[in-house]
């Protein structure tokens, strides 16, 4: 699976401001300065902040990650094991029968 847009579902840790770039119009009495308050792609801290979102919501609903390799979840559903494989916005779960 594919999560679309997804390094613009982070959400920021740090404060991280933008100036607004020369021909965009903005009332003359604003600020030329802004705090950002969510993920841009192109920040350095993108892909870290949407694998922390992501990582924090399968946890809470019972996954596990395992300690060799931090982007694979484990947990037994109906008991089976499932499989969670995370890489960069791509996501492949998996079980045996």
């Amino acid at each position: 699976m594919d999560v679309s847009n997804a390094f613009l579902h982070g959400d920021m840790d740090e404060e991280v401001y933008l100036e607004i770039p020369p021909g965009v119009d903005v009332p003359k009495d604003s600020c030329l300065v802004f705090n950002l308050k969510k993920s841009l792609y192109g920040l350095k801290q993108a892909s870290r902040q949407w694998f922390a979102k992501l990582t924090n919501r399968l946890l809470k609903n019972g996954l596990s990650q395992t300690p060799p390799d931090y982007s694979v979840f484990v947990s037994w559903i109906q008991g089976r094991v499932v499989v969670v494989l995370v890489y960069v916005d791509d996501i492949l779960i998996t079980t045996f029968t």
